[in-house]
């Protein structure tokens, strides 16, 4: 009896054990609301038997939380805020994972007429002149970030307007597009968010095709050196499969209404 007991308990162990092992991934909003996370992480876990746990937030806040220790991997689409993490010690290597684009939607009657519209700083220009409103994030994400970066290529304080025709909303992707749709309003999304999003009523993409949108994500361990506690080891697994040819493949094969959305450019 003793025996079979042992032999039973054997055999527990090693699940025991492999539920107890996991990492935290600091993510954008972007990679949760489209599903791609969702898609692509079973094929992780299953391969090695590491459970990836997700916090979707804006990639401002995802890079504070990996550099108070709370993640052992950071997946954001900043680049310049990215490096800096890196140039400060905070993170490891970053590497190209993938890439895809930013949209501009807004209503299908379009009063500030930008359907059609390749240039973005075009675009922004119009809805400021004609004071239509645009909704912004507003909340340090990466996509706030490129929003900001092409207000300030057209020199607009956009600050100034805050409140009347430029309102923010401090939120998510999700909550921002809602804002815009219910006021019929002009925002700057990522393709596969808005392509995943359910309350789109009648508003549609008017603006893309401009280099100024291009979006691209990487990906940085956790510096154990500054967070000892960071579960190094697998978080170097879990980014060394995501930019390897199992991960790229999971990332290529990835489907919204039948579009491919992100496109995978670790090796390039």
């Amino acid at each position: 009896m003793f025996r079979l007991l042992l032999s039973a308990m054997l055999c527990v162990l090693p699940a025991l054990v492999s539920a107890d092992r996991f990492i935290l991934l600091q993510s954008t909003t972007s990679t949760q609301n489209s599903g791609l996370l969702d898609a692509i992480l079973p094929r992780f876990e299953t391969a090695t038997g590491i459970e990836v746990r997700v916090v979707a937030v804006g990639t401002g806040q995802a890079i504070r939380n990996a550099r108070q220790g709370d993640g052992d991997v950071l997946l954001a689409h900043s680049r310049a805020a990215e490096d800096a993490f890196v140039a400060e010690g905070w993170g490891l290597t970053r590497f190209d994972v993938m890439y895809n684009d930013f949209v501009v939607i807004g209503p299908a009657d379009d009063p500030a007429g930008l359907f059609g519209l390749t240039d973005a700083a075009e675009a922004f220009q119009q809805v400021a002149e004609t004071q239509n409103v645009f909704v912004s994030r507003g909340d340090d994400s990466g996509t706030h970030q490129a929003e900001l970066a092409i207000w300030a290529d057209i020199g607009w304080d956009v600050q100034a307007a805050s409140g009347t025709w430029y309102r923010e909303t401090g939120a998510g992707m999700g909550a921002t597009l809602n804002t815009a749709v219910g006021m019929r309003g002009y925002t700057l999304t990522d393709r596969a968010t808005w392509l995943a999003f359910g309350n789109k009523a009648d508003a549609r993409v008017l603006v893309e095709g401009d280099p100024r949108l291009f979006n691209q994500y990487g990906i940085t361990a956790v510096n154990p050196a500054r967070h000892p506690a960071v579960r190094s080891d697998d978080a170097q697994i879990f980014v060394n499969w995501l930019i390897g040819p199992e991960g790229q493949a999971a990332i290529e094969a990835f489907r919204l209404d039948g579009r491919q959305v992100f496109f995978p450019n670790a090796a390039q």
